[in-house]
């Protein structure tokens, strides 16, 4: 089996569970721009429109992570982990109103697991 690129902590599998009861099935997107825009963002799936530019990392607890492909050029030798922290998130991000925010903690990938990493698509490949 493929090493997945993408993990989940504990506590943002609880978080996620506890939006997911109010607006559905979510999915999350990290887009590399400015400001908060660093910062994984989660939407109800279908809110944030992917494409071309965008890159399926996987699925985590039930919701696909997609990254700007000139944020995952920077990250692409990394493992990643969603978290959770406490603070505010911004912008559009269903966080919000829980006073927790979603961060991305990373780890350099072992050559080991370098050498079997979980397939990537682009955004356009997929279906929501």
């Amino acid at each position: 089996m493929p090493h997945p690129r993408i993990d989940v902590s504990k506590a943002a599998q609880e978080l996620i569970d506890e939006i997911r009861a109010v607006h559905g099935p979510l999915m999350f997107h990290q887009s590399g721009g400015c400001c908060d825009g660093s910062s994984p963002m989660c939407f109800a799936r279908g809110d944030f429109k992917v494409g071309a530019s965008d890159v399926w990392l996987g699925a985590i607890h039930g919701c696909d992570f997609f990254m700007s492909a000139d944020q995952f050029d920077y990250w692409q030798h990394t493992h990643l982990t969603l978290d959770v922290s406490d603070g505010r998130g911004a912008s559009f991000s269903l966080e919000i109103p829980y006073g927790k925010r979603f961060v991305i903690k990373s780890r350099l990938f072992t050559e080991e697991e370098s050498n079997d990493l979980a397939p990537l698509k682009r955004g356009d490949e997929w279906q929501n």
